[in-house]
């Protein structure tokens, strides 16, 4: 059953012990969390939700002593694990801060289930992907295209649509639209049944760089809609893809969007502290599954506007002077 509570460990309290750098933990005043079961809602098995999501799993039973591992769920993305949270069928999700700041606007604040974040994760890039013998040069190229958009429970069915209308393009009328995630949608590029797709991810996604790996790919740049999107939406931000990702020959201006991780607002304070401070003392592991988490630091991940941090989590980014 989820968050159950208790005593903690003698080994978990003196490992926090160092972590705290000397702060005491008095014996038998903290929770013990080795009953407790997780549900972690990611992705895609291509992209990085899922791997730093194994990642964190296999931490946090580590840290928290948990008796049954954390169930790793592979999902269709963003809109699916917000509905999942709300839900109640998982503990803890990954979530594009757009899709959850959107949520938010239906939500009552003292909802139990409303999300709150543990943590600004890692932030994901914007990619438009089509090969590189293809004409498609700019968003407004994809009218009459085989365009897939992603799954419609995605993050990145999200983006995709209110890129196309910033681009004064409709997905139901002016695109050929395809609804697939980015394992359908790459064997379909390679397969000529499509002719670019979306997807929002770290960089370098797995799923692009194996596609990269079979055929010659470009990403759309997406200068020209990336300033009329940010200031309609202040959850994004301008980013550039490098050069030589994807074997690309030169940078492409993108959209990026963060990622945080999100639980109930009901969650105990006890058990989000304890998820956060383990996200964190887990970080060469997460670092090892994508290279994004590279960029997880405290004063970073308190920037989840405009989701509240869980208290528990803010209890730890004040121990950690984060703010």
């Amino acid at each position: 059953m989820p968050w159950s509570g208790g005593a903690v460990s003698r080994r978990t309290a003196m490992r926090t012990l160092g972590l705290l750098g000397g702060l005491a933990v008095l014996p038998g005043c903290a929770a013990d969390f080795s009953g407790t079961r997780l549900r972690v809602a990611t992705g895609a098995v291509e992209g990085g939700y899922y791997a730093v999501g194994m990642a964190l799993a296999r931490a946090w039973q580590h840290d928290l002593e948990l008796r049954v591992p954390p169930d790793v769920l592979s999902t269709k993305g963003s809109i699916d694990n917000l509905q999942m949270l709300l839900a109640g069928t998982s503990d803890v999700v990954f979530c594009q801060v757009d899709v959850a700041a959107d949520q938010l606007t239906r939500l009552a604040p003292d909802d139990r289930m409303a999300p709150r974040a543990l943590a600004r994760i890692y932030d994901d890039m914007v990619h438009l992907v089509t090969t590189a013998a293809s004409p498609i040069q700019t968003l407004g190229q994809l009218r009459g295209a085989r365009v897939s958009l992603g799954d419609p429970e995605s993050g990145v069915y999200f983006i995709a649509r209110r890129l196309l209308e910033a681009a004064g393009l409709d997905a139901e009328r002016d695109i050929r639209a395809v609804h697939v995630g980015i394992g359908e949608s790459s064997a379909a590029l390679v397969e000529g049944q499509l002719d670019a797709f979306f997807w929002s991810g770290a960089l370098p996604t797995q799923g692009v760089s194996a596609l990269a790996a079979q055929l010659p790919v470009r990403l759309v740049d997406l200068a020209f809609v990336v300033g009329p999107m940010c200031a309609m939406h202040p959850e994004y931000a301008p980013g550039t893809i490098p050069a030589g990702s994807y074997g690309i020959p030169a940078p492409v201006i993108s959209l990026q969007v963060r990622n945080v991780l999100l639980v109930a607002a009901g969650m105990p304070d006890d058990l989000a502290e304890q998820l956060t401070e383990g996200m964190f003392a887990a970080q060469e592991e997460l670092a090892s599954a994508s290279r994004a988490a590279l960029t997880i630091d405290p004063r970073a991940a308190i920037g989840t506007q405009p989701v509240l941090l869980h208290p528990g989590a803010e209890r730890f980014y004040r121990r950690k002077d984060a703010f």
